[in-house]
C-alpha cells in the first residue's frame, strides 16, 4: 500500500456524531431550497435514532449526507467543490448512478435565487457546524505544489500521481498498461483492442520503419516503446520521472525479450542530450504535465533531439478556455489528481509548436474516444473495488472513481478535448509525410 494513503479513514469510521434537531431541520430546509429544481430530488429522510444522517433520493441515485457542515460550505462558497471533498472523505455517499449524481456539479454551478431565498439559506447555514466532525487529515490539497515546474517539483508531482501502486493501475488499465486515450474502431471494441488500435495508430502516423531511432517522452509503463519495437522494428528509448513506471518497464522489456531494441531511463525531458539523435518522437499525455510557461522549452528540446525531416507526434488533453485559470475543475484536478497539471486550447498548443519551428501536418481530435475510455476505466475500477482498497485505501479509491467519472462527462460535454498533432522538423532531404494519408488507414 502506498504511504500516501495508509492513514486515510474509511467512511465506516467517519460516521458523524449526532447533531441537534435544529441543525438537522436547518439542513433539510437548505436541501429543499437547493434541490427544488433538480430533476426528481424530492425525497429527504433523516436516518438513524441519533439524527446523524440525511438521505436524498432521486430516480437514479441516493445521496447520503453524514455531516451538515458540508452544506454550510456549499451555501457560503457557492461552489460544488465541497461536495467532492465530502465524498472523498466519506461525509457523503452515493448509491446508484454516479454519473447522474455528478449532474449536481453543473446544477450548483448555475443556480440562482431570489434575495429572500438567499437570506433564508444564509440564516440556516449559520446554524450548521462550521467544520465537519471527525474529518481525517489527508495530504490532498496541502498546497505543496505551486506550478513552479522545476525539475524537483515536476518529479514530485509525477510521483504523487503515478507512484501510487503498479498493482492498482493494473486492476483497471488494459493488458498493455496504456494510461491514455484509447482509439475505438467501433463501439464494440474492448478496451484491450482499442488500446492496441491506439498504439498502432501512432506508429502508422509516425511511419515507423525498422532500424529507426524512436523516442517516447513520458513513456509510462513502456507500452509504446515495446509496441513500436516489437511490431515495427525500431530502436526505442523511453524516459519517465516515475520510479514505479521505470521499474515496471524495465521488467517488461526483459520479459518480452526486447532488451536489444528497447531502453528506458529515469530522466527529465530537459536533460535529454545531443542533437538530431532520433528519427521519430512521440509524446503521449505528457505536455499536460510540462506547465504552460515551460512549453517553449519543451518544444525546443524535442526539436533539438529530432533529426531534420523527423516526425513528432504530440498527443495530449486540451481545454476549451485559454490558459489555466482557477475554476472548480482546475482546483479539483490540482488538489487531488495532477498537482501541477495545466491545460490550454489546442490552438495555443499548436501555435507554440509552430513558434518553435515545427511544421504542422495533421491534427486529429479524439474527444469521443476518451469519453469511452474513461467510462471503461471507471467500470473496471468499480468491479475491482475490494482489491483496489488493498493498494490505495478508501479515500484514494474515491478520488480516482470521482475524477475519472467526472472527466468522462467533461469529454462528453466538450469542455475538455484531446488531440494528436503530427509535426516535423524542417530540413529533411525528402517530404516528411506522403502526399495523402491513405497509408495510415490502409489494411495492415
Amino acid at each position: 500500500m502506498n504511504d500516501r494513503n495508509n492513514h486515510l479513514t474509511t467512511p465506516a469510521t467517519l460516521m458523524a456524531e449526532s447533531f441537534s434537531s435544529t441543525q438537522i431541520e436547518a439542513a433539510l430546509r437548505i436541501l429543499k431550497h437547493l434541490l427544488h429544481n433538480f430533476p426528481g430530488a424530492t425525497a429527504f429522510r433523516v436516518l438513524g435514532d441519533k439524527l446523524d444522517q440525511i438521505e436524498i433520493a432521486t430516480p437514479k441515485f441516493t445521496l447520503l449526507l453524514r455531516d451538515p457542515a458540508v452544506l454550510r460550505k456549499l451555501v457560503f462558497g457557492r461552489s460544488p467543490l465541497p461536495l467532492a471533498d465530502a465524498y472523498i472523505n466519506g461525509l457523503i455517499d452515493i448509491d446508484g448512478d454516479l454519473y447522474a449524481a455528478l449532474g449536481l456539479k453543473q446544477y450548483f454551478a448555475s443556480f440562482d435565487f431570489s434575495l429572500a431565498t438567499r437570506w433564508a439559506l444564509l440564516r440556516d447555514a449559520w446554524r450548521l457546524p462550521s467544520k465537519p466532525k471527525n474529518l481525517p487529515t489527508t495530504p490532498f490539497g496541502s498546497g505543496e505544489f505551486a506550478h513552479k515546474h522545476s525539475k524537483t517539483s515536476d518529479q514530485a508531482a509525477i510521483s504523487f500521481h503515478y507512484d501510487v501502486s503498479n498493482s492498482f493501475y493494473k486492476l483497471w488499465l488494459d493488458k498493455e498498461m496504456v494510461y491514455s486515450c484509447a482509439y475505438f474502431h467501433s463501439l464494440e471494441d474492448t478496451l484491450e483492442q482499442a488500446q492496441k488500435n491506439k498504439l498502432d495508430h501512432i506508429c502508422r502516423k509516425l511511419r515507423l520503419k525498422p532500424g529507426e531511432r524512436f523516442l517516447d517522452v513520458g513513456c509510462g509503463w513502456g507500452a509504446m516503446v515495446c509496441w513500436a519495437a516489437s511490431h515495427y522494428g525500431v530502436k526505442a528509448h523511453g524516459i519517465t520521472l516515475s520510479e514505479k513506471q521505470y521499474e515496471y518497464a524495465q521488467a517488461r522489456i526483459q520479459a518480452e525479450g526486447l532488451s536489444h531494441l528497447v531502453t528506458v531511463e529515469l530522466r527529465d525531458y530537459r536533460d535529454l542530450e545531443g542533437e538530431s539523435v532520433y528519427d521519430k518522437i512521440s509524446s503521449i499525455g505528457m505536455f499536460e504535465h510540462v506547465g504552460l510557461a515551460n512549453l517553449p522549452v519543451y518544444n525546443a528540446t524535442i526539436k533539438r533531439v529530432l533529426r531534420p525531416g523527423g516526425l513528432f507526434l504530440n498527443h495530449g488533453i486540451t481545454h476549451d478556455e485559454e490558459g489555466w485559470q482557477r475554476t472548480i475543475d482546475t482546483e479539483f484536478i490540482n488538489r487531488y489528481v495532477f498537482p501541477d497539471g495545466e491545460l490550454d486550447t489546442v490552438s495555443n498548443i499548436q501555435r507554440r509548436m509552430e513558434q518553435t519551428g515545427f511544421e504542422i501536418h495533421d491534427v486529429e481530435a479524439l474527444r469521443p474516444h476518451y469519453a469511452l475510455t474513461l467510462r471503461q476505466w471507471v467500470s473496471r475500477l468499480e468491479d475491482h473495488r475490494e482489491e483496489a482498497l488493498q493498494y490505495v485505501g478508501e479515500s484514494a479509491y474515491r478520488v480516482w472513481r470521482l475524477y475519472m467519472a467526472a472527466c468522462a462527462l467533461e469529454f462528453e460535454y466538450g469542455g475538455t478535448g484531446i488531440y494528436q498533432i503530427l509535426a516535423s522538423k524542417p530540413g529533411g532531404a525528402e517530404p516528411a509525410v506522403p502526399l495523402t494519408r491513405g497509408d495510415i488507414y490502409a489494411a495492415s
